[in-house]
């Protein structure tokens, strides 16, 4: 993954651009998959899948270099490790469901997005944005607390229905 190896090399600047390019190509399958109608059930697990490797991995070699805290990188792998156990569980013991993300869990996506760029930016040419990583690892630490939660009162709720029916 040329991403995770720019950032473990501290090459932020090219670590920045193949995340552009990364975000890019993902925006415009999505959009090539949606307008032409070439939606798939494998493509709408993959996708998703490859977006949260690479921004995992992110987290994972910033965590690596000390420039996030590795607490922060855990709470954000246990909370898509439940989600995941949450989505087998659901599926053998509750039935078939379609997988469609809670807005909460995308604006957990764009924040912890976000802070990605924001390190990288703080390292290859903004040093001073210290306490704006700061807030941005807060918010994070909220939006995944707020979105793990989220998903156990919602999916709990639908599994709670399905099985008094």
């Amino acid at each position: 993954m040329p991403v995770l190896w720019a950032l473990l090399t501290q090459q932020f600047g090219m670590a920045l651009i193949l995340f552009a390019i990364a975000g890019f190509s993902d925006g415009l399958d999505g959009f090539l998959a949606k307008h032409y109608h070439w939606e798939s059930r494998l493509g709408s697990i993959l996708d998703p899948l490859a977006d949260k490797l690479l921004l995992v991995a992110s987290f994972a070699a910033l965590a690596w270099l000390t420039l996030l805290p590795m607490w922060l990188l855990w709470l954000v792998l246990a909370r898509d490790i439940m989600i995941i156990i949450g989505a087998i569980s659901y599926h053998y013991l509750i039935g078939s469901y379609k997988l469609l993300p809670l807005w909460s869990s995308k604006i957990n996506t764009t924040l912890q997005i976000l802070l990605v760029l924001l390190v990288i930016l703080q390292q290859q040419w903004l040093p001073d944005l210290q306490a704006t990583v700061t807030i941005g690892v807060w918010l994070v630490v909220a939006s995944v607390l707020n979105s793990g939660t989220e998903y156990i009162v919602v999916w709990g709720l639908k599994a709670w229905q399905q099985i008094k029916n």
